[in-house]
């Protein structure tokens, strides 16, 4: 089973903005409602695959992309930070 990153976003903008960007990247993405345990102050996450995080991770920082960060699933199906 393949692993899927979560990107969280304090803004609803930055979210569309990455969403944009990622694709155009033509990296597999999904917009994904910001899970609960997951502190973020806008209502959209981006999953992609963990494989393309060193991608993902150069993409937002040559765009200047403003996250809350980018989370994975631990064991307890929680989502912690990277």
């Amino acid at each position: 089973m393949e692993e899927w990153l979560l990107i969280a976003f304090d803004s609803t903008q930055q979210a569309l903005r990455a969403e944009m960007l990622l694709e155009y990247a033509d990296i597999e993405i999904d917009l994904f409602p910001t899970p609960k345990d997951v502190t973020a102050g806008c209502a959209l996450s981006i999953l992609f695959p963990s494989e393309e995080l060193a991608v993902v991770q150069n993409i937002i920082e040559q765009e200047k992309v403003e996250i809350r960060g980018i989370f994975m699933k631990n064991n307890l199906e929680h989502y912690e930070v990277i």
